[in-house]
């Protein structure tokens, strides 16, 4: 998967690699798509969000497009959903698990990072899922 559109990767001062997207969420909240520093890459939460607004019908297409959100974002520093040791979901309803099991698994069945789940009482506006992720590539 290529990287998204209108990315900004910034070398910082300290070492750390800082990824930018467009979304106007990241001046908002003072926060960047992504971070590496050292062989760490921390992939901040990614919600369904679809590239043109709008999310997918259904728990299992956002969980889908959640972690293609997170492939584009490894790509820009060169790495792979293989890379990945850790990912947490939060979801608005844990009981549907299984729809969120059917795109996890194929994704990193053959990667089993550590994983999280955990139900909240809401995400941002019609996300019913968020995953955030942390690679090494040391």
């Amino acid at each position: 998967m290529s990287p998204p559109q209108k990315t900004t990767l910034t070398d910082l001062p300290d070492g750390r690699r800082r990824l930018d997207t467009d979304s106007s969420w990241e001046p908002r909240m003072g926060y960047s798509r992504a971070v590496q520093a050292g062989p760490m890459i921390v992939v901040s939460g990614c919600v369904g969000l679809l590239e043109g607004g709008g999310y997918p019908e259904g728990l299992e297409a956002q969980t889908r497009r959640c972690v293609e959100r997170i492939t584009e974002a490894l790509a820009c520093f060169d790495a792979t959903l293989d890379r990945i040791i850790k990912v947490r979901i939060y979801t608005t309803d844990i009981s549907r698990w299984e729809e969120i099991a059917a795109a996890m698994g194929p994704a990193f069945g053959e990667i089993r990072p550590a994983n999280l789940l955990v139900e909240v009482s809401r995400l941002v506006d019609d996300a019913l899922v968020e995953i955030e992720a942390e690679a090494w590539v040391g």
